[in-house]
């Protein structure tokens, strides 16, 4: 990230932990370095990530606005908030991003959106069953936290925070993963889908609904790239990770949903 990289701790902001745990959980240690914050209402099925950056955390992927007390609590426990990297701009991985007070980084496909509408421009919520449609349609803009002042962009290959930034467009243009070749680990936004978005029913891999890609073709394309590098964990934006054979799941899901 060169010298766009700030490591400036966040801001004191008074947070209500009382509110802030019925929105999330607490942050559970997931590999060495990396906890998931699992939140939203009811089903808590948005994840949250934060990665050991020196001697505070950063974000990755920044869920809904009504997680940001959640977010700053945990990010304080684990150091301080040295800055956001976003997985993709959508209004449920941008929501949190505009109330930290740290640098905001993404990949510069999707600054405009991140700056902008949060890639709604390329919906088509025709494409959801009608329940789907009446629910997501209302949820989406109570999820977003607004517009992020983008600090700076990321690339395919660099370096944050001992993992290798990889980009998965698709689902969204700028859409990016970290990986970490030493464990195996794969953070991946919404690369791939693990549940039902109309229903919130948990499951197998599934390549992301096609009402919010901007390419659906391309999100296969970049699934089949995830599986190529061999995680032992891949871990989206929403509910569960997979493991065991995730390369041959996410192989499967490219080719048939």
């Amino acid at each position: 990230m060169g010298s766009t990289t700030g490591t400036s701790g966040a801001r004191r902001r008074a947070v209500r932990p009382r509110l802030a745990r019925l929105i999330a959980g607490r942050p559970e240690p997931i590999a060495a370095g990396v906890w998931v914050l699992r939140g939203g209402f009811p089903s808590k099925a948005m994840n949250v990530y934060f990665v050991r950056d020196g001697d505070g955390v950063l974000v990755f992927d920044a869920g809904i606005e009504a997680m940001t007390d959640a977010v700053a609590l945990a990010g304080a426990q684990l150091g301080g908030i040295t800055r956001v990297v976003l997985g993709h701009a959508h209004a449920d991985h941008r929501g949190v991003a505009a109330g930290l007070d740290v640098p905001v980084f993404c990949h510069a496909d999707e600054v405009a959106d991140a700056e902008g509408d949060g890639g709604s421009h390329y919906f088509d919520l025709s494409l959801l069953h009608p329940h789907g449609r009446f629910l997501l349609g209302r949820l989406l803009p109570v999820w977003d936290g607004g517009p992020a002042s983008i600090a700076g962009t990321v690339a395919e290959g660099d370096d944050v925070a001992g993992f290798e930034v990889v980009h998965l467009p698709g689902h969204a243009p700028g859409l990016i993963g970290l990986w970490r070749a030493s464990d195996r680990l794969a953070l991946v936004s919404d690369c791939f889908y693990t549940l039902d978005p109309q229903t919130g029913l948990h499951g197998h891999a599934r390549v992301p609904h096609r009402a919010f890609n901007r390419n659906t073709e391309q999100a296969r394309a970049s699934m089949r790239k995830l599986a190529g590098l061999q995680p032992s964990a891949a871990w989206a934006g929403h509910a569960d990770p997979l493991t065991g054979d995730v390369r041959g799941q996410l192989e499967h899901a490219a080719a048939t949903t």
